[in-house]
């Protein structure tokens, strides 16, 4: 209860509702045209695109960049892969046993167990060398979302799937795509969800997986496509996030074959959908303006069809990436640089 309580004092702060057409009605923080700053920049922080984050059992915050992958202690930032690999990083996982999984865009997937560095790329079987997203499912299992096909890993063989036109089949034939050529068939995204079903979203099509088949997802036959982001919630709930704004199957309704209801709460493009401990929603979107800005949805309002939200306006019209909510409730987010927002101000660690 204290949590939620702190949470309602600073949000009392934003006063100033706005509304738009196709847009959720949302309180803007007043004090956000000054709340940019840098007093905490580091020397070794990232200064280029963050695309993704995640905190480690430690509490250690893990971030993928364009200059390498790097660890924040709490006190200082340091590049990981410095000298092991000069590719773009693109995805991080941290697996059940507190290993870390880096994607790269052209030099595969690097294991790292916190002492040495194992690299996997199509010589040890993966479908291409680009690897865009990582998931962990329930047996444990390592799911590499890669530019043209997906590659379950189960700790010492692959088993690949495909991109065909409008399905995904298995391939046991050991093809690989080239590299470099991602857009439409890059996975963005990948979940298992209560039932044992797994969602995977594509720059093109969406699809369910039963274990034995994949179907495209669809609501009301329109199929979903150039979806960015599925996350499923405490309480069962699958988001979508992409193209077509932020969408929500609630887990009472059917899905049958892929089809299945689907509620539409935002049309502006989402990036990202992270879940904070108090089960509140936080997107990284583009307005219709063209500026990018955080919201958070309320838990508490998730069955409405407009759920309670407010944007926090990140001041500069700069593309939002991946967003981490850390133990400590502070939000941190990437764009080209990383920041954290502390539910009053922002902090830019990039250096000037």
């Amino acid at each position: 209860m204290k949590k939620h309580l702190r949470l309602f004092s600073w949000l009392m702060l934003f006063v100033c509702i706005t509304s738009c057409k196709d847009q959720v009605k949302t309180d803007q923080p007043k004090d956000q045209s000054n709340s940019l700053t840098n007093e905490l920049n580091t020397s070794n922080a990232p200064n280029s695109i963050v695309r993704n984050l995640v905190q480690d059992g430690d509490g250690n915050i893990w971030m993928a960049t364009w200059e390498g992958v790097f660890r924040y202690d709490g006190k200082s930032f340091t590049n990981v892969t410095k000298d092991v690999s000069s590719a773009r990083f693109f995805s991080i996982l941290e697996d059940s046993k507190g290993n870390m999984w880096f994607g790269s865009i052209g030099s595969g997937v690097y294991y790292f167990d916190g002492k040495a560095f194992q690299n996997f790329t199509t010589k040890e079987g993966l479908p291409n060398n680009e690897i865009t997203s990582i998931y962990e499912d329930k047996a444990g299992n390592i799911w590499l979302g890669t530019n043209g096909g997906i590659s379950r890993y189960d700790g010492k063989t692959f088993q690949n799937f495909i991109l065909a036109e409008d399905t995904i089949v298995e391939d046991k034939t050991g093809k690989t795509v080239p590299d470099f050529t991602r857009p439409p068939n890059e996975v963005n995204s990948i979940i298992e969800d209560k039932t044992g079903n797994f969602w995977v979203a594509t720059r093109g099509n969406t699809y369910l997986y039963d274990g034995k088949a994949f179907s495209i997802i669809r609501n009301k036959g329109k199929a979903f496509t150039n979806v960015r982001t599925i996350i499923e919630d405490k309480k069962g709930n699958i988001w979508l996030g992409g193209r077509d704004g932020l969408w929500r199957h609630a887990p009472s309704t059917s899905l049958r074959a892929g089809e299945g209801e689907f509620t539409n709460i935002s049309r502006n493009f989402v990036g990202y959908i992270h879940e904070d401990k108090n089960g509140n929603l936080w997107t990284s979107s583009e307005t219709i303006e063209g500026s990018w800005v955080l919201t958070l949805y309320f838990a508490q309002t998730f069955l409405n069809k407009n759920p309670t939200a407010t944007e926090i306006n990140t001041k500069e019209r700069k593309m939002l990436f991946g967003i981490l909510a850390a133990k400590d409730g502070s939000i941190w987010f990437g764009s080209d640089g990383v920041y954290r927002y502390n539910g009053k101000t922002i902090t830019d660690f990039r250096i000037k």
